[in-house]
C-alpha cells in the first residue's frame, strides 16, 4: 500500500500506537506523518505501545477474524527493533465479557515481549461489573479500579471510568476513585509530565453515543496544573485529537473494526469495508526519538 494512501486513512489506523517519551519529558506522536520536536533534558527517551478495543468474541461482517487482526498487531510489536517498555490495553478486550474469550484474549496477549497493562472498556464488564476481567488481567495494586506507576520521570495513571456506562449512557469515574485521584496528584510536583489511560475519552467528544466521562470535568481540573499531560483512550474505534490547555487528548483506533466518525449515521454500528481494505487501513504506528534530532515516525499498514 503506498504511504500516502495509508496515511489518508490515518482516523482508522494504528492497530498499534508507538508513543515515545523524548528526553523533555513529554510524549510524541505523530499525525500524518509530520515529525514533532524535541529538546533535551535529563530524561532519557522510551517508548510504549498502546493498543485498543480487540473485542475478541466479536464474529460479524464488521471483522469476521478479529483474533487474526489481534495476532498480526501482537507479531509487529514484537518485531520491532527497540522493544517498547511497555504496552498498554485500553479496553474492550472482550466482546460479551465470556470467561472463553477473556481466554483467548489472555492466550494472545501472552505472546507480547514487553510487558503488559490492561484497564476494562464496558465490554469487559456486561453481566458481571467486570469480575471475569479481574480474574483474568486485573493486577493486585489497583484500587477502586485505578493503577499508577512511575516511570522514567513520567507518572502514569489508568482509570476505570466504564462500570456504570449502561446506567447513565456515559462513562463515569466515581467519587471513591476521584478521591484517590485527588490524593495521588496532590504528591505530584507541577512539572512532572502526567500519563492518563481511560477508555472512554475523558472530555465531551461526542455525548449523544455516550463519546464522554461525565464526571471527568472534577478530574481535568486538577490536571490543569501539570505542565504536561497526555491522555490516551479507546471506545470510538479511530483517532481524534483534542486538547484544553496543557492536557493533550488522544483517541486510538481498534484492532477489531472501525466504527463512523461522530455524528455519521444515528448511533456507532460498526462499519463493514471489503476485506482487503478494511486490512489495508488497520496497522500501527511507530515513533523513534534520536537524541538531539526530530523524531522519525514510521507507518505500517498490514494490507
Amino acid at each position: 500500500m503506498k504511504r500516502r494512501k495509508f496515511i489518508e486513512h490515518v482516523s482508522w489506523t494504528g492497530l498499534g500506537i508507538v508513543w515515545v517519551v523524548g528526553e523533555n519529558g513529554l510524549l510524541t506522536a505523530c499525525q500524518g506523518g509530520q515529525p514533532a520536536t524535541q529538546t533535551t533534558s535529563t530524561t532519557g527517551p522510551f517508548s510504549f505501545v498502546q493498543i485498543s478495543d480487540t473485542h475478541i468474541g466479536f464474529h460479524k461482517p464488521a471483522n469476521e477474524h478479529v483474533t487474526d487482526t489481534l495476532q498480526k498487531a501482537i507479531a509487529a510489536i514484537n518485531a520491532l527493533p527497540v522493544q517498547p517498555a511497555f504496552v498498554v490495553h485500553t479496553g474492550d478486550i472482550s466482546h460479551l465479557s465470556k470467561p472463553a474469550e477473556f481466554d483467548q484474549a489472555k492466550q494472545l496477549l501472552s505472546q507480547l515481549k514487553a510487558p503488559l497493562f490492561t484497564l476494562p472498556g464496558e465490554h469487559d464488564t456486561i453481566g458481571d461489573r467486570g469480575k471475569a476481567y479481574e480474574e483474568a488481567f486485573s493486577p493486585k495494586d489497583v484500587k477502586e479500579g485505578m493503577q499508577v506507576w512511575d516511570q522514567g520521570g513520567v507518572h502514569f495513571i489508568a482509570v476505570t471510568n466504564v462500570l456504570d456506562f449502561g446506567a447513565t449512557g456515559k462513562g463515569e469515574l466515581g467519587q471513591a476513585q476521584l478521591d484517590l485521584l485527588t490524593k495521588d496528584l496532590a504528591a505530584q510536583k507541577t512539572d512532572t509530565p502526567i500519563v492518563v489511560f481511560s477508555h472512554i475519552p475523558l472530555y465531551d467528544l461526542y455525548p449523544k453515543w455516550g463519546w464522554a466521562t461525565a464526571d471527568s470535568a472534577k478530574l481535568l481540573s486538577q490536571l490543569s496544573r501539570f505542565t504536561s499531560v497526555t491522555v490516551l483512550s479507546g471506545h470510538i474505534h479511530q483517532i481524534v485529537q483534542h486538547s484544553e490547555g496543557n492536557i493533550r487528548f488522544h483517541t486510538a483506533s481498534a484492532t477489531a473494526y472501525p466504527l463512523p466518525a461522530p455524528g455519521n449515521g444515528e448511533q456507532p454500528a460498526p462499519v463493514t469495508l471489503p476485506e482487503n481494505h478494511l486490512l489495508s487501513v488497520l496497522g500501527f504506528r511507530t515513533v523513534s526519538v534520536i537524541a538531539g534530532k526530530d523524531t522519525s515516525v514510521d507507518q505500517h499498514s498490514l494490507g
